[in-house]
């Protein structure tokens, strides 16, 4: 499981012309799972993300969390984090997970990051249009711990 972490003062996604969801201050998280990915490894990252200190305090020092400012996220599935891009020009995605796997660890880490912060969703497999303004800029990647 791979996540990148964009700080940001607004985000949104639209799918088909239509604005789907959209949050203030907070992370734009895009979410690639893996095969052999589980609930642990989305528990794990989860209370990660709402624990990432790099929110500001009140001397500018990146020293609170998103739970401590009342931040929401914005997740989006992207199985393209995972391509593999080792060998010629056009990469492979034997490693992300398959469809009804991902969505389905996609919509638990989803449910487990809303039990400490407000969460918004983009549509698993829908081809989305995301916007973002990242402040800081601030973009982290956190991926599981492989044994």
């Amino acid at each position: 499981m791979k996540a990148v972490l964009q700080r940001v003062t607004h985000a949104n996604v639209v799918v088909d012309e239509n604005l789907v969801s959209e949050i203030k201050n907070g992370f734009l998280i895009l979410l690639g799972v893996e095969n052999g990915d589980t609930k642990a490894d989305a528990d794990v990252l989860s209370k990660k993300i709402s624990g990432m200190r790099v929110f500001e305090d009140e001397n500018g020092k990146m020293n609170l969390s998103l739970t401590d400012t009342n931040g929401s996220v914005l997740v989006i599935s992207q199985f393209t984090l995972l391509a593999d891009c080792r060998k010629g020009r056009r990469p492979s995605f034997v490693n992300a997970g398959a469809p009804d796997m991902a969505n389905e660890l996609y919509e638990y880490f989803c449910d487990k990051c809303s039990k400490e912060v407000h969460v918004e969703k983009g549509v698993f497999g829908a081809h989305m249009d995301v916007s973002l303004l990242n402040s800081g800029p601030v973009t982290i990647i956190i991926e599981k711990e492989h044994e």
